[in-house]
């Protein structure tokens, strides 16, 4: 598993994920561990490295 830390795109706080590596191309939503909101996570990774990350906002 690879920890990625990123900013919440709601809060602005900085959180953490757990990507697994063994999945190329991910896309699926996650809750903000500080405020709660749902975050779009996208993410691409390429012989044990993130290549792309996008967490973007779910307007609701």
């Amino acid at each position: 598993m690879i920890e990625y830390y990123f900013m919440c795109p709601y809060c602005g706080a900085e959180i953490s994920m757990l990507l697994d590596p063994s999945v190329q191309k991910q896309d699926y939503v996650e809750d903000c561990e500080v405020c709660c909101n749902p975050i779009r996570v996208r993410c691409e990774i390429a012989e044990g490295d993130v290549e792309v990350f996008d967490a973007i906002s779910i307007e609701q």
